[in-house]
């Protein structure tokens, strides 16, 4: 693998090429074509689908699947990696609507011998299968039987398939074209002058909250608020009608109990853990209320205003740190160097293979993610950096779950993906290696400010994610039960946030538009609770690396290779860690509030 040369590194665009060489419809053509053959002679096996079937011959339709999944997984990579450089081009939008559909109508055809493992074959034979298929395949196979009540006949199945491209996926195609494109206008002063400014790019914007100056954060705020009140009714529309399509479809045909249960089955997690993680977060609120009173006293002021949550501790606009693109990934690559040498090296190939779009520009999708395509492939990931310490952890962050992707690469892409709370696992503890490398290298006052950004982002990730959940839980049910108005659930989340922080933090009316703004909420229902899973996990985690060293290192790797092939809490039970209990999440706060009290007596 070529070394690095970090000071060479400049902001850029990713790569594509190694997915699909050129979209013309030559190439394309030919791809398609071999799918195609491939799911032709699978359905010519649907004969062999009796209680009988032999092992070999089940394990062998298991393997072509996982032939076509490959195929596709790389086709739908390039057409949304694609889109997602550049959510304005109509080119690129058109593109991925194709290749969506194609994906849908290629699910309906092989969707019979997922309906006829998960329904039709009875218990005994599922039972002789699963005992007889390779070890990896287990833990997914008995998950497939345990949604098996919740699986429709297959024309139902085919139907809901076909109508997710152009119902609730182009609902969400719009959401996000609407939201990417938004200009937004933001009072400034020059001098003695105020004049208004468009901001074209959301990340931009963003990076403006976290201002040392509280008006110009103040002014951000209510640019970006203003902009989703005035477009609250189309979105909030959308939102309405993707959460009435949720409940019909898993509470009303499938027979869910309730909308988040569709989530946890998903994530292979019990409904009794997550209400353990939620009651415990809901219950530890006042941890970081403490918190935001001491970073009222820290800044000299009287209380925050929500528009200071995330106000730097340093007074001075000079005094924030700025990062080189390439200083960022050196900064972050020697940390996983110095922890161990395969975490650098996976991460190394991101770069080696073209594989980070880093820089800022109109029309690419806000935000930052790791998109895994499958395991014999390198992920892509995807940055907004603008040189701030946040941007160099963000990097730590997605390369981090990329990591835990290269980790899995020798399972089968039907079980190389972590369920989602675990999926958050490799992200959040290579942010906290780096927390610790930036530490060692401070003193005094710099230390003081780094541990306050740490316990921001602890908020942010942990108590902000599961009151997210919580919101979710509440405005799904007004939905459905009341019909509630966009304004009533507006009213809803502002009221969350305001139990919240309690009497900490000054919460202006503008914020109850926030929700509009959080995508997971209309991408993927209920889904934000992994992120306060996976935090309060690796705090757990991080501390026995604390305390056993170097040893610790295997024992981590376990859980990053498993990928999804194991139910997350016998996964974790094996290495001493019950998460089904509320005393394992409490854990977590208690090294939170241990790391308050290390900040008010700095």
């Amino acid at each position: 693998m070529t070394m690095l040369t970090y000071d060479a590194m400049k902001l850029g665009k990713w790569n594509l090429a190694d997915l699909v060489p050129s979209s013309t419809a030559k190439e394309v053509g030919g791809l398609l074509s071999n799918i195609e053959s491939k799911v032709s002679r699978f359905e010519g096996m649907r004969p062999f689908l009796k209680p009988e079937i032999s092992v070999d011959v089940f394990v062998e339709m298991i393997h072509i699947i996982e032939e076509i999944s490959e195929e596709l997984s790389i086709l739908a990579a390039f057409a949304h990696l694609q889109y997602y450089a550049d959510t304005s081009s109509n080119d690129a939008a058109a593109f991925m609507t194709r290749i969506e559909k194609f994906c849908s109508e290629i699910g309906n055809r092989l969707i019979f011998f997922d309906l006829w493992f998960k329904k039709d074959l009875d218990n005994t034979n599922a039972l002789r299968l699963i005992d007889g298929a390779p070890r990896d395949y287990k833990e997914y196979l008995r998950h497939k039987r345990l949604a098996a009540k919740y699986s429709l006949t297959e024309p139902e199945e085919k139907i809901i398939n076909t109508l997710e491209v152009s119902g609730t996926g182009a609902l969400v195609k719009i959401y996000d074209r609407m939201t990417n494109g938004f200009d937004f206008t933001i009072s400034m002063k020059k001098g003695k002058n105020t004049f208004k400014k468009t901001i074209t790019n959301k990340e931009k914007l963003l990076s403006m909250v976290r201002s040392h100056l509280g008006k110009e954060r103040e002014n951000a705020y209510k640019a970006l608020w203003k902009t989703y009140e005035k477009n609250s009714g189309t979105l909030g529309e959308i939102y309405h009608n993707l959460v009435l399509e949720w409940y019909d479809e898993n509470v009303s045909l499938r027979g869910f109990k309730s909308p988040i249960s569709v989530r946890n089955l998903s994530n292979n997690l019990n409904d009794g853990t997550v209400d353990s993680l939620l009651s415990v977060c809901k219950r530890n609120s006042s941890i970081f209320q403490e918190y935001f009173i001491e970073k009222a006293d820290i800044l000299g002021i009287k209380q925050l205003r929500r528009y200071d949550l995330y106000a730097p501790i340093s007074s001075k606009s000079s005094n924030v740190q700025k990062y080189r693109f390439g200083k960022a990934a050196e900064l972050v690559l020697e940390t996983f160097r110095s922890f161990d040498r395969k975490f650098f090296e996976f991460a190394q190939r991101l770069f080696s293979d073209d594989h980070v779009d880093s820089e800022i520009r109109k029309g690419k999708l806000s935000g930052a993610f790791c998109y895994s395509v499958s395991p014999k492939r390198t992920p892509y990931v995807l940055l907004n950096f603008d040189g701030k310490t946040r941007d160099v952890s963000t990097m730590a962050h997605e390369f981090g779950h990329a990591i835990h992707s290269m980790a899995a690469a020798d399972k089968p892409i039907l079980v190389s993906h972590a369920p989602l709370p675990l999926a958050e696992t490799a992200s959040v503890f290579a942010e906290m290696l780096l927390t610790d490398t930036l530490l060692k290298r401070l003193s005094g006052k710099e230390r003081r400010i780094l541990l306050a950004e740490q316990i921001d982002d602890m908020y942010a990730t942990v108590m902000r994610q599961s009151y997210f959940t919580l919101f979710e839980i509440e405005a799904h049910d007004a939905i459905v039960k009341e019909n509630a108005t966009i304004d009533t659930v507006a009213e809803r989340y502002l009221n969350n946030i305001t139990h919240q922080f309690g009497n900490s933090v000054a919460v202006s009316p503008d914020f109850k538009w926030e929700w509009l703004y959080i995508p997971h909420f209309y991408h993927t229902p209920f889904y934000c609770y992994a992120y306060s899973f996976g935090n309060l996990l690796v705090l757990s985690l991080y501390q026995e690396y604390i305390k056993e060293g170097d040893s610790f290192v295997p024992k981590y790797l376990e859980i990053l290779h498993a990928g999804g092939s194991q139910k997350p809490e016998e996964l974790l039970r094996r290495i001493g860690m019950d998460i089904t209990k509320e005393s394992f999440w409490q854990q977590g706060f208690d090294f939170i509030e241990m790391k308050v009290k290390e900040l008010k007596e700095s």
